[in-house]
């Protein structure tokens, strides 16, 4: 049975909620003969899940909709050889999406208007600009 998975400061997810499933790895050391399943598939039942609050539930069930299959959150890992490697890499794939999915939102930003010294800048920049294409333009038909 797995350990708990700690996702931030107060939220926890007991081993018991957490369902690990192992492979055979197509990457490096997964062909042979005499390999082990090191490919990890990590299951977390969300929509059903008791340890979660009901707001971080709700929060986490729509942030993740897309990734959920029947309330389900599945995280897989296969890019080492060992599965110990595979699966602390799946669990701490799992804790930062929850983790990110739990999180309150972010605060609206607050549209602002440019200064006047930025506005003064920006059309001092366009005169210039246009100073120097005029001359370009003035000098153009004189042969070189």
């Amino acid at each position: 049975m797995p350990e708990d998975l700690r996702v931030n400061g107060s939220l926890q997810i007991p081993g018991s909620e957490l369902h690990e499933r192992f492979s055979r790895s197509s990457g490096p050391g997964g062909q042979s003969v005499n390999t082990a399943d090191s490919r990890v598939e990590l299951s977390f039942d969300l929509a059903r899940s008791t340890s979660l609050p009901g707001w971080a539930r709700a929060r986490a069930v729509e942030r993740l909709g897309g990734r959920l299959s029947g309330g389900v959150l599945t995280v897989t890992a296969s890019e080492h050889r060992s599965q110990l490697a595979n699966r602390q890499a799946a669990r701490a794939r799992l804790a930062a999406l929850l983790r990110d999915a739990v999180a309150p939102p972010q605060r609206p930003r607050v549209p602002t208007r440019p200064g006047r010294g930025a506005n003064e800048r920006r059309l001092e920049a366009k005169r210039r600009r246009g100073a120097t294409k005029r001359a370009r333009r003035a000098s153009a038909g004189e042969p070189d």
